[in-house]
């Protein structure tokens, strides 16, 4: 086989790679947003507040972030690839058990089984995709990635708040699981090409020692941590609760309100895809995920002030959308970079558990001020995160470079 044979077979295996994880991904991020489009419908047939119905996605955030790093070891001591199925199946099959909850009270165990498996996609994800992607083709592995995340995030609500309106939210939630549990049917035929190579011996090396915390607990691994956090309550206050925020509190249409939510998601998988070419094209992905976050910023701050016409409502969001989806694979190469090599698995379950954590935050505040009708704090407070993410994306290069001459 001569060169140009062997690089064409090795794209073709990687792309294939890539997709298989894209599309898992994809899954993961489309039964986050399962639930809170048919918010209204559990609100009227239970009773409960708001508030209540934030703290049931924050129970869903806090058992994945967690478990995250949990699941990091897992990988890293057993298989990425059976770490990952599991994880998929446990996720489809809570959200189809959601659907004959008879009590508002029953979806709190279950929508934690589901934190549970939505806790191994990014420490499973990443790891196949480092030890089975090309170098040169990782930015854009990674950009595959977060497109198809965000891809799900965008098909979620359309898909459930269909359903619900023609079904009922049971039989919406009951279709989705089986959907979901569909997908990892599929992804079991691929399993041969969900390969993650790794060392089983030496089990001490994957073990809960003093030393493999501590190595969690590296400053610029605590940044990576911090970043994603802020990151993550920005993130889903507008995913989450933009919809309610802009009918509530800005008086916006219901259908203008869900074209700004989808906007914002098209626009963040856009932007994405060109954040992938720039990850590629630099070593500074600081400036890259720190720029991104400014100009995010200040399109939210102008939406708070509401001193635009409620037409320009929608450009605002996907202007906001576009540069946050570009800092995504700028991110995960910073993220890369402060991993010690052999704890691939651990280090991103433990920094993307800080998603996780700053996702449980954000729906009981957010829920808090909604039910006060605090809507214009809401969009500053989700520009403040943006901001202080920002500034941990320019601290994580020189803290990872202190820590290597160290």
């Amino acid at each position: 086989m001569n060169v140009e044979s062997a690089t064409a077979q090795t794209l073709r295996v990687d792309a294939k790679v890539i997709a298989l994880v894209g599309s898992a991904h994809f899954v993961s991020h489309f039964f986050q947003l399962a639930l809170p489009p048919l918010f209204p419908m559990l609100k009227q047939e239970f009773g409960v507040s708001y508030a209540m119905l934030g703290a049931v996605m924050s129970v869903f955030f806090a058992f994945s972030g967690v478990c995250q790093t949990l699941a990091g070891f897992a990988v890293d001591r057993f298989s990425a690839r059976a770490v990952l199925l599991a994880g998929m199946g446990l996720l489809a099959a809570s959200c189809l058990i959601a659907g004959f909850a008879p009590m508002f009270w029953v979806l709190f165990p279950v929508i934690a089984l589901a934190g549970v498996g939505n806790s191994v996609f990014h420490p499973a994800d990443f790891s196949i995709l480092n030890a089975s992607v090309a170098p040169q083709r990782l930015g854009h592995a990674y950009s595959v990635h977060g497109i198809g995340g965000n891809l799900g995030w965008a098909a979620a609500p359309m898909t459930s708040f269909a359903l619900g309106s023609l079904f009922g939210w049971r039989a919406a939630l009951i279709i989705m699981g089986g959907m979901g549990l569909a997908a990892v049917a599929f992804l079991m035929t691929q399993r041969a090409s969900l390969v993650c190579h790794h060392r089983k011996d030496h089990a001490v090396h994957y073990s809960f020692s003093v030393s493999q915390i501590a190595l969690l607990l590296r400053l610029p691994v605590i940044m990576c941590f911090a970043y994603f956090c802020f990151w993550s309550m920005a993130t889903v206050g507008v995913q989450t609760f933009s919809v309610t925020t802009l009918t509530v509190a800005y008086h916006l249409p219901l259908a203008l309100a869900t074209t700004a939510l989808t906007g914002f998601l098209l626009a963040a998988s856009a932007g994405i895809l060109a954040g992938g070419f720039a990850a590629t094209q630099t070593s500074r992905h600081d400036m890259v995920a720190a720029g991104g976050m400014l100009a995010s910023a200040f399109f939210t701050i102008v939406l708070a002030s509401a001193i635009v016409p409620s037409a320009f409502v929608v450009v605002l969001t996907t202007f906001m959308g576009f540069f946050l989806g570009m800092t995504v694979p700028s991110r995960d190469m910073l993220v890369r970079a402060a991993a010690p090599a052999g704890a691939t698995g651990r280090v991103y379950g433990f920094v993307y558990s800080g998603v996780d954590f700053g996702a449980s935050l954000a729906p009981l505040l957010i829920g808090w001020l909604l039910d006060r009708g605090h809507g214009a704090g809401i969009f500053i407070g989700i520009a403040g995160c943006m901001l202080l993410t920002m500034l941990t994306a320019v601290h994580i290069p020189r803290f990872a470079r202190a820590s290597a001459a160290a």
